[in-house]
C-alpha cells in the first residue's frame, strides 16, 4: 500500500493533528513529499504544526490547517471539501482526534457526551463523509481509526474511553467488510492500536516521558511498517508491554464469555492466581 498511498503527491487529512500521533503522522508524510490537510479543534496547536513542518521538510506549501471538531459533522463536511477544492483527492483518511477518559459508569453525563462526541463519533463522521469520496476516486486510498487497547479488554474504570474506543473497534471492522466486499473498491481500512505512548493526553499527568512509554514517532514507524505489509490490526507494543502480552490479554478477555467467568476477572482477585498461571504457560 505505501507504494501508492503514501507517496509523493497524494493527501493525507489527519484529525488530532495539532500535537502526539497526529502531529507526528503529520510530520512523516510531509517528508514522503504529500500534501496535508491538518484538523484539530486546537488553533494555536495547528498554527505551532505548520511552524514545525515549515522547519522540518520542503513540504510547507502543501499543507493546510483547518480548525474542527469532528463531532459536528457539519464541521467535518467543511473539512472535506476544503481538502477536495484545495487538492481534488484524498489518499488517506486518519481519523485520530481523541479525548483522555474520566468517565467512569456512573460519571458526569457531560463528560460521558463529550467523550463519546469525539472519540466515536468523531470517527464516524469522518468515515461517512470521506469514504464515499474516496471510494468514487477509484484511485488506491486507506481510511487509518485510532483506537485503544482499552477497547479491546476494557480495563474497569474509564468506562466512558473504553465505550467509546471499543465503539471505533466496531465500527472500523464493520468499515473493512464494507470496502473488501465492494467491487472494484480501492480503499482499505486500518485500526491503530497505540501502546503507552507520551502525547499531550499523557503530559497531563507525568512532565517527562516514562520509560515504558513509546514517543509518537515510534508509534507511526510501526504503523508505517504494517501498513505495507496490509495488517488491520496495528496493535503497538511499547517499551514494556510485548506483541505476545498483548495476544495473552485480549485472549483472556474473550475467554470470560467461553468459560462463563465474571466479566473483567483479569481484574477480580478470585482470578488473579488464574491469570498468573496463565501468562506463565506462554513464559510471559
Amino acid at each position: 500500500m505505501n507504494d501508492t498511498v503514501l507517496a509523493p503527491g497524494r493527501v493525507a487529512v489527519i484529525t488530532g493533528a495539532a500535537s502526539g500521533i497526529g502531529l507526528a503522522a503529520a510530520m512523516h508524510f510531509a517528508s514522503l513529499g504529500m500534501r496535508l490537510v491538518l484538523a484539530d479543534t486546537d488553533e494555536a496547536g495547528l498554527e505551532k504544526a505548520l511552524t514545525a513542518m515549515a522547519a522540518k521538510t520542503n513540504a510547507a506549501s502543501g499543507v493546510i490547517a483547518m480548525p474542527t471538531d469532528v463531532g459536528r459533522r457539519e464541521d467535518v463536511i467543511r473539512l472535506r471539501d476544503r481538502a477536495y477544492d484545495a487538492f481534488g483527492e484524498v489518499g488517506l483518511l486518519m481519523n485520530n482526534a481523541g479525548r483522555e477518559g474520566g468517565g467512569d459508569i456512573f460519571g458526569e453525563a457531560g463528560r460521558w457526551e463529550d467523550i463519546l462526541g469525539t472519540n466515536l463519533a468523531g470517527v464516524i463522521n469522518g468515515v461517512q463523509v470521506f469514504g464515499p469520496a474516496m471510494i468514487a476516486q477509484g484511485t488506491p486510498g486507506a481510511i487509518i481509526n485510532t483506537g485503544s487497547k482499552q477497547g479491546i479488554t476494557c480495563p474497569p474504570g474509564d468506562t466512558a474511553y473504553n465505550v467509546s474506543k471499543a465503539g471505533v473497534k466496531v465500527v472500523t471492522e464493520a468499515l473493512a467488510h464494507e470496502l473488501r466486499t465492494r467491487k472494484d473498491c480501492r480503499v482499505t481500512a486500518h485500526l491503530l492500536v497505540p501502546g503507552f505512548t507520551f502525547t499531550g493526553l499523557t503530559r497531563v499527568r507525568v512532565a517527562q516521558k516514562p520509560p515504558a512509554a513509546w514517543t509518537p514517532e515510534q508509534v507511526v514507524e510501526f504503523m508505517v511498517e504494517k501498513l505495507a505489509q496490509g495488517d488491520f490490526y496495528i496493535i503497538c507494543p511499547d517499551n514494556d508491554v510485548t506483541r505476545d502480552l498483548d495476544n495473552a490479554r485480549v485472549i483472556w478477555a474473550a475467554m470470560d464469555i467461553t468459560e462463563n467467568r465474571p466479566p473483567l476477572s483479569r481484574w477480580h482477585p478470585d482470578y488473579a492466581p488464574a491469570f498468573a498461571a496463565f501468562l506463565a504457560e506462554r513464559g510471559l
